[in-house]
């Protein structure tokens, strides 16, 4: 499909995020210095929350719906010949409207994995693996070395290949597979492996929320350090960037309403430490769906630690990744389960749910998934775009 719409992703230096937790605020760190050292930064990020134009921006603009139609109906058919996926179209698309709106560098964030991933066609100036956890295990296998190992052959050679992991025995899978990768497309080549000290912090101003946010500020910074000379960003462009830049969905308060879209153990952690952090007014109204894939127990006895009361739901466009509403049922009863500091209720039906998430004085918390964060923006009309 590239080949088809002219090799866009040819056309300007890209940088190439990937990881477990912290992609997202990695990209958007690293955009928004760039941008703020006045370079026309294209972005790719998956997924959406509200509108899919969110994935594919020059700047502050997002794709439009003309150049989305207009890609698509070129593409359609070449697609459908191949049986190409969503994503592999989309990724298409992305690069060629990037490259049509005359982005001078890019940032490209990973969608699963890194090996297979389809953004790994491109031939970056550097790349970052941010951290190494469990997720996605249906595709990368059980364990966080198989996940690792899948991650780091983003590498390619004569880019550096940056490492926010902080576990020794994640980095040396990490830093090997990084050289398999590199010496698979270039023989004898070395990997240019840069890892970020595991006591790194971001010390400056930041607009996003969270701690965690300052090892990824820390990692994106590292990242920026390790661009050419010619794309790499003054001290006052990364410092000014980085008290900017803001991510939706990433502990994002709006009035009394807090969404985050953690979606695993680390994520709900992360999570839950900013919450602690940063003392919202209680009571902590939990509204929550999460994909039946995930680890849905361990997180939601994480979330119990931190919300005065749990609302459980199905969020409309993951209906049919729902997780199973009979083995929560028994889950809640269970005198197996931790016990419960806050009050947790199963509301099927995702207008009650919401509705009653909202009973009462405090902070509504949003969080499972990016898809119960997009769908309550949506009924909101709190979308990014």
């Amino acid at each position: 499909m590239l080949a088809e719409l002219g090799d866009p992703h040819r056309l300007f230096p890209l940088v190439h995020v990937g990881g477990t937790n912290g992609k997202g605020s990695v990209t958007a760190l690293i955009a928004g210095a760039l941008q703020e050292a006045g370079f026309r930064v294209g972005v790719y990020t998956s997924p959406h929350l509200v509108s899919f134009r969110e994935r594919i921006m020059v700047g502050d603009a997002p794709i439009s719906e003309e150049a989305v139609a207009m890609w698509v109906h070129r593409l359609r058919p070449l697609a459908d010949q191949l049986g190409a996926t969503f994503f592999e179209t989309t990724t298409a698309v992305a690069f060629a409207d990037l490259a049509a709106r005359g982005a001078e560098v890019a940032v490209i964030e990973v969608g699963l994995g890194g090996r297979l991933d389809s953004t790994n066609v491109i031939r970056q100036v550097a790349s970052v693996v941010t951290k190494i956890e469990m997720d996605h295990q249906k595709y990368l296998e059980d364990s966080l070395a198989a996940i690792a190992r899948e991650k780091a052959w983003i590498a390619k050679p004569a880019a550096p290949f940056v490492i926010g992991e902080t576990r020794p025995e994640v980095i040396a899978v990490l830093r090997s597979e990084a050289q398999a990768a590199v010496q698979s497309l270039e023989p004898g080549a070395d990997a240019d492996v840069r890892v970020v000290p595991a006591s790194t912090e971001y010390g400056g101003a930041l607009a996003l929320g969270g701690g965690h946010q300052r090892r990824n500020a820390a990692v994106a910074e590292a990242v920026l350090q390790a661009l050419p000379a010619r794309y790499r960003p003054g001290e006052r462009a990364v410092r000014d960037g980085f008290a900017r830049v803001t991510v939706p969905g990433r502990f994002d308060r709006r009035g009394k309403w807090l969404f985050d879209v953690a979606h695993n153990p680390d994520g709900i952690a992360a999570l839950c430490r900013a919450i602690e952090a940063a003392a919202p007014p209680r009571p902590i109204h939990a509204l929550v769906s999460i994909l039946s894939e995930k680890a849905w127990p361990e997180m939601l006895v994480q979330l119990d630690r931190v919300v005065d009361r749990g609302i459980l739901t199905v969020t409309p466009s993951a209906a049919g990744r729902r997780w199973d509403l009979d083995w929560l049922r028994r889950w809640l009863k269970s005198p197996d389960r931790p016990p419960a500091r806050a009050s947790w209720h199963l509301v099927a039906e995702f207008p009650a749910a919401l509705a009653e998430a909202q009973r009462g004085a405090g902070t509504v918390l949003v969080t499972g998934s990016f898809h119960t964060v997009g769908d309550v923006m949506n009924v909101l009309g709190l979308g990014p775009l």
